[in-house]
């Protein structure tokens, strides 16, 4: 089993920066890896950013290229989203996973690729 905690959410205005961080613990083990999905009200959850293993491979929705950077610290065991340039729409609930089943060689962009789920952390967009 694999345990994931988000931290970092907050309120901030937009135009604003925030960094969420995604710590793992439990049995992790060989490579994974990491994706980050939002969901905001009324909406379903959609992909946000997903890391391969080694961080070669990095991956964005388009609403967020150019604004997000996704990296990790395998040492740590942690994902770090450093989002900037907030707008209000990026307004949700954002959750880290991670994917054990391709050993970190495939950075997925669907939530069926992942195993494990924190449980979030609400980010708030001011206008």
């Amino acid at each position: 089993q694999v345990q994931l905690q988000e931290s970092g959410g907050g309120l901030v205005q937009t135009g604003g920066s925030l960094r969420l961080s995604c710590a793992a613990t439990g049995r992790t083990s060989g490579g994974y890896s990491m994706g980050w999905f939002r969901q905001a009200p009324g909406k379903e959850r959609e992909f946000v950013s997903s890391i391969s293993w080694t961080g070669a491979d990095t991956y964005y929705a388009d609403s967020v290229k150019g604004r997000f950077t996704i990296s990790r610290d395998n040492t740590k065991k942690t994902v770090d989203l450093q989002m900037n340039n907030l707008k209000p729409e990026d307004t949700a609930v954002y959750s880290c996973a991670a994917d054990l089943r391709s050993r970190g060689v495939v950075a997925g962009t669907k939530e069926v690729e992942y195993e494990y789920w924190g449980r979030g952390t609400q980010v708030t967009v001011s206008s």
